[in-house]
C-alpha cells in the first residue's frame, strides 16, 4: 500500500471515530439529536466492540455496506448538513485494506483514544499534525501541507476578527483554517460568539484525500458541521458567478505551485487575464472575491513575481485595485522536499491602489544553510518581521528600511513593466539557480541573440545592395 493510500485509509477511519465521539457530545447537549448515519452504520455499532466483526465478515461489511451507504446519504447542505459532510468525505474514498483481521487491529488501536477527554484530544491533535507533516514525503500529496510556522505567521499578520468570513479556496489539509480557528477562538467569550465562529470558516478543496483530511481536522478543532468545506475545484466556477453577497473578509491560501488547469477552465475568466496556470487564476479569483477592505495573504512562487505576458496584466490589475503593501521573500527549502522553488508571501488589502510595496527578505537562522524535514522553518524566526510590521491603519508609518527590508514605489514597479521581483538593494548581487529564473534568463538571451542576428542580416543586406 502506498504512503498516500495508507494515510487515506487511516483518515476515513479517524473521521468516523471522531464523528461518533462528537455525536456522543451532541446527544448529551441537544434535545432529540438524530444522526445522519443509519444506526447499524454508526461507528459505535460496528467498530467499537473489540471482539466484534473481523476477517472476511468485517471486510464484506465495509466494502459492500458501509461505503455504499455513506456514499449515498442524503446530501442537502441546508436540511441535512451533517449528512452532506459525511457523503462529501466518502464520495471518492476507498477501503484499501485487503485483510479484515488487520483492519480490526487498526480499529481497536483507534478505539483506545477517547476523543471526549480533553487531554487525549489535545494529544491526538498533535499526532494529527504530525500525520499531515508526513505528507511532505508522500509524493504529490506533499502539495497539501504548508509548514505550520508559515500559516501561523500569515494568520497573525492578517489578524482575522470574530464576525469576519475566512476563506481558503485551496484548503489542502486545512492548515490555514485551523490556524484561523485558533486565532478566532481567543476572541470567543460566550455561546453567541461561538456560534459566530462556527459560521465563519469556508474552504474548497479539489482532491479527495486532502478534503477528507481537512474535514477531519476541522472536526478535531471544534467545527461541529464543516459543511462549508466543499469538495470541488474553486477555479471551475466562472468568475462572474461569484456574487457580491458571497464575497469574504479574509482569504488565506497556498495555491498549488506550477499547476495547469484542464482545458476550458480559463474560459470562465476575462479574456485579458486568461491562462491555464493555477496560481495565476487563483490570484485573479482572490482579488475578485474579497470585499472592499478585505485582506488576503497567499504563497506564490518567484515565477509569478517576474513573469510576463498574462502575468503582467494580472499584476497590473492587482496593484490598481488592491494595496499590495508587503512581500515577504522566503529562502530556499521552506517547502522541501515538495519543491525547491523560492516562494513569497504576498499581503494585500482590496479597495485602494498600491503606492509602495515593502519587501522583507526572511533569512535563515544562524548556523542553518537550508531547511529540511527534520529542521523546518520555525514560528520564532518571524519575530523580526512581527516587530517591524507596524499597522496598515497609519500606512505602516513605523516601518523603516534595514538590511532585510526595503521599499519600492509604484512608479518604479510600473517602469519595470510590473516586475515584482525587486532585489534587496542592501546586499550584493547573488546568482540564482531557480529553474524558472534560469529559463527566463535563457529566453531573454536567446531573444537578444536573435535580434542581433536580424540586425547583422539587415546591415549585410544593405551593404550588398549598395555594391550592386
Amino acid at each position: 500500500m502506498k504512503n498516500a493510500q495508507r494515510i487515506s485509509q487511516l483518515t476515513w477511519l479517524l473521521f468516523l471515530k471522531v464523528f461518533d465521539a462528537l455525536e456522543e457530545e451532541l446527544e448529551l447537549t441537544r434535545d432529540a439529536y438524530a444522526s445522519p448515519i443509519p444506526e447499524d452504520m454508526r461507528w459505535r455499532n460496528w467498530a467499537a466492540n473489540a471482539e466484534g466483526m473481523t476477517g472476511d465478515e468485517l471486510l464484506d461489511f465495509v466494502d459492500n455496506q458501509l461505503f455504499a451507504t455513506l456514499k449515498n446519504l442524503s446530501a442537502d447542505p441546508v436540511r441535512n448538513p451533517r449528512g452532506y459532510v459525511v457523503r462529501g468525505v466518502f464520495e471518492d474514498a476507498y477501503n484499501y485494506m485487503k485483510s479484515g483481521h488487520l483492519l480490526r487491529q487498526v480499529i481497536n488501536k483507534l478505539n483506545a483514544i477517547d476523543f471526549n477527554r480533553q487531554a487525549e484530544r489535545h494529544q491526538f491533535n498533535d499526532l494529527y499534525e504530525k500525520i499531515l507533516k508526513d505528507l511532505q514525503s508522500a509524493g504529490n500529496a506533499g502539495e497539501f501541507y504548508t509548514p505550520r510556522a508559515v500559516t501561523q505567521f500569515m494568520v497573525d499578520m492578517v489578524n482575522p476578527k470574530l464576525g469576519e468570513i475566512v476563506l481558503d479556496p485551496a484548503t489542502g489539509t486545512g492548515g490555514f483554517l485551523v490556524c484561523s480557528i485558533e486565532h478566532l477562538r481567543k476572541q470567543v467569550h460566550n455561546s453567541a460568539d461561538e456560534a459566530v465562529l462556527q459560521a465563519s470558516i469556508r474552504g474548497v478543496e479539489k482532491k479527495q484525500l486532502p478534503h477528507m483530511l481537512c474535514v477531519t481536522n476541522l472536526l478535531l478543532h471544534g467545527i461541529e458541521v464543516p459543511s462549508a468545506i466543499r469538495h470541488d475545484n474553486t477555479l471551475a466556477r466562472p468568475l462572474r458567478d461569484h456574487t457580491p453577497a458571497e464575497r469574504v473578509d479574509v482569504v488565506l491560501t497556498n495555491p498549488p505551485f506550477g499547476g495547469i488547469e484542464e482545458p476550458g477552465i480559463e474560459q470562465g475568466y476575462p479574456a485579458d487575464v486568461r491562462t491555464k496556470e493555477t496560481a495565476d487564476l487563483f490570484l485573479v479569483l482572490i482579488k475578485h472575491i474579497l470585499k472592499v477592505n478585505g485582506r488576503a495573504a497567499l504563497v506564490l512562487p518567484d515565477g509569478t513575481l517576474f513573469g510576463e505576458g498574462v502575468k503582467t496584466r494580472i499584476k497590473e490589475q492587482l496593484l490598481a485595485e488592491c494595496n499590495l503593501h508587503t512581500i515577504v521573500r522566503l529562502p530556499n527549502g521552506v517547502f522541501a522536499p515538495y519543491t525547491g522553488i523560492k516562494t513569497n508571501l504576498l499581503f494585500f488589502t482590496k479597495g485602494q491602489p498600491t503606492t509602495d510595496v515593502w519587501y522583507y527578505e526572511h533569512p535563515y537562522p544562524p548556523g542553518v544553510k537550508s531547511y529540511n524535514k527534520t529542521k523546518p522553518i520555525r514560528i520564532e524566526e518571524f519575530d523580526a518581521e512581527k516587530a517591524w510590521w507596524g499597522s496598515e491603519a497609519d500606512g505602516f508609518a513605523a516601518r523603516a528600511e534595514n538590511e532585510r527590508a526595503w521599499k519600492v514605489s509604484i512608479d518604479a514597479i510600473r517602469a519595470a513593466n510590473w516586475n515584482l521581483d525587486q532585489k534587496n538593494p542592501h546586499v550584493g548581487e547573488t546568482e540564482s539557480h531557480d529553474p524558472e529564473h534560469l529559463l527566463a534568463d535563457y529566453a531573454r538571451l536567446q531573444a537578444e541573440a536573435q535580434a542581433l542576428r536580424d540586425e547583422l542580416k539587415q546591415i549585410l543586406a544593405k551593404s550588398l545592395a549598395s555594391q550592386r
